[in-house]
Order: structure tokens, then sequence, then C-alpha cells
């Protein structure tokens, strides 16, 4: 099995306010749903075709495969067809512009992981899932069959599809451990509506998965792969979908080293060497894992006062030690592409510019 190089194609249709704060001038928004409330309606259209038209181009496709990379994970919204407006409004879809991406893959060589990044009601308050400080996505049986039916209308539309590597069935559903620093760092714009949120439990999940993998498996072949998040909960996963009835299904855990607490420590290739390469290691035996998510963001104790010489060395020491380890998975997707902010050690294209990350890292 060959090992999956990737990227994510992170904020092109799922937006993320921390990578591209222009897009939410005028309101005060901090994720897509205000935005799309808040903003007159003119005016968001306006905006997000812009976005959409230009973030993404298949100039960006063909860089992404000139620098060794060999898959996408392209994150997408649950309201992609909007089709229907009690889940869709005040959303604007974008189906089109992954039917672009398709057509873009398959002229430049590259692969797809559709991965379907927000849920109704959030499956875990982050910015990233739509909607801050809310997660009730696990709470009510429509949001649940509105996203199994969602996946099941994405496998459809795309199982023909040469450029296809497979689907993920939901991104990052929130651990109980992870919940306890949502209210902190991702308060809710209505409180009320947030009211009753909490982490999504590990049996739902259990359930929900395999729902979600026999709607796919309906419209995808076995050799087509279907994936899904650990919650953050990676060694609980042992004994799921370890039958025969489930085929082709990968584990998907993102690893992150820039924040506050054991992630300070001057030795951070030694935490990622002695750490996550034995934890992959361990999983490996059970599925094919993929660190789904991953940068060189660091933030390792007495960062401020080096030289930029000693700053390029920690970036790049972080970057080696990653990959030796991650070399024990299935592949990775780095998060993301791009930004049009500019923390460092997020942004594929400028890591590569910089001499962080190998200029052919597939390679």
């Amino acid at each position: 099995m060959s090992k999956i190089h990737g990227v994510n194609l992170g904020n092109w249709l799922v937006l993320e306010k921390w990578m591209h704060p222009a897009l939410f001038e005028g309101v005060a928004a901090e994720d897509e749903t205000d935005l799309c409330r808040l903003l007159p309606r003119d005016e968001l259209l306006a905006r997000l075709k812009k976005h959409r038209d230009t973030y993404v181009t298949l100039e960006d496709f063909k860089w992404i495969k000139a620098h060794g990379l060999d898959t996408v994970r392209i994150p997408v919204p649950h309201f992609i067809f909007g089709d229907a407006p009690a889940f869709c409004d005040p959303y604007v879809p974008c189906i089109e512009y992954l039917d672009k991406a398709f057509d873009w893959a398959e002229e430049t060589g590259l692969k797809i992981l559709i991965d379907l990044h927000t849920a109704p009601d959030s499956q875990n308050g982050f910015d990233n899932g739509g909607i801050c400080g809310v997660c009730k996505f696990w709470q009510k049986p429509e949001n649940e069959a509105r996203v199994i039916k969602v996946l099941g209308m994405l496998s459809a539309r795309y199982a023909d599809r040469p450029a296809l590597f497979g689907v993920q069935i939901l991104n990052e559903p929130i651990s109980p451990e992870l919940w306890k620093h949502i209210e902190g760092r991702y308060p809710p714009a209505d409180p009320e509506y947030a009211a009753g949120s909490g982490p999504v439990p590990f049996e739902f999940l259990c359930s929900f998965y395999k729902k979600a993998y026999k709607e796919i498996r309906r419209y995808l072949g076995e050799d087509k792969v279907v994936m899904f998040h650990d919650g953050f909960r990676l060694k609980m996963w042992k004994e799921f979908m370890q039958t025969e009835e489930f085929k082709n299904v990968w584990l998907d855990t993102h690893i992150y080293m820039m924040l506050p607490g054991e992630f300070e420590t001057k030795d951070m290739a030694g935490l990622v060497l002695s750490r996550f390469r034995d934890d992959i290691r361990e999983m490996a035996q059970h599925f094919p894992v993929v660190v789904g998510e991953w940068c060189l963001s660091h933030n390792p104790k007495g960062m401020d006062a080096m030289t930029d010489w000693e700053k390029k060395l920690s970036y790049r020491m972080l970057a080696d030690a990653q990959l030796m380890a991650w070399d024990e998975s299935a592949g990775f997707f780095f998060w993301s592409y791009k930004l049009m902010s500019d923390p460092a050690g997020w942004d594929f294209r400028k890591c590569v510019e910089n001499g962080w990350l190998p200029e052919m890292i597939g390679q």
C-alpha cells in the first residue's frame, strides 16, 4: 500500500476566520454561521463567490502536484448542496466548487479525500465546526440522519470519478477532555442557543460511524477508503469495525504541537518520536492510520530569544521528527495549503518556501 502524502485545502469551502480575517470584515462574527446571518445577503454572496473563485484554483493543484504530493483533503460543509432549507439556511452552498476540484485533480493526477467538516448544530464547538461554542449535533436524530444523507449524496455524486480516494465521515467530534476548554476558547455568540451543548459520547460515535459507513458503501466500491476521525480518543478504537463486513476503513488522527504545557519543551523532536510515533505504531495494528492534520506551529521555551537561524533550525527539526513519526502511518495531510493571515508554521507553501519542509515532501 502506497503512503499518502497530502495537504488540506482548509478555509476554501469551510471558513475559519483566523485563516482569512478579511472575509469577516464589517461584522462581529467569529464563525461562518454568524457571518451568514449578519452580513447583508448580496454582500455575502459576492464576498463568498470572490473567495471561492480565487482561494484555490487549477494553478494551486498544479503546484501541489509539482511538489511531490499526491492527495488533497477537502473540507466541505454539511450545507454543500443547499437542498434543505431547514439545514442549509442561511448558508451559501458550494457543490459546484467541489465539482471543479475533481476536474482539476483529474487534470493534474491528484486524488481527493472528501472530508465532511461540519454538521448541523456542530460536532465540536470549534470555529471550524461552523458555530463556536455549540455542540448539539449528536442530541437530535434528525441531525444525524441529515449528515448520513449528505454523505450518501456526496458518495453517489463522485463514485465514478477517477480522482476519488475516499470519504471521511465527520471531522473532529469532540471528546469530554477537550470540551472542558471550549467555553473559554470559543465562546458562543448566542449562549441561550448553546445551552445544553456537550461532548460527543463514544457510544454515539460508534453507532453513527457504522450507519454512515453503510450509507457510503451503498455507492462506493471497496477500493475507495471510508475514513473516520478518532474523536480525540485514539486508542479507544482497537476493537471497532474489525469484522469482515467493514472493508477498507482508515482511522484519522490530528496532532498539533502548539498548545501550552508539555509542548513548550525544547525537545519537541524527542516528544514526537517517543510519544506520537509509538501511538501510531500501536494503532496501526488495527487500522491504516492517517495523520489527517498536522503543522509546524510550535512554541518551545525561549523561542522569542532565538535568532532567525535558530528558529529555522527549530522548524526543520520539528518537521523532520514529525515526518519520521508519520512514516509509521499510512500517510498524512498537512494543515493547511495556504493562509491569508501569517501565523508561522501553518501555511504549507510558506513552509516549503522557507526551507522548513522538503521541496518534494512526497519523495
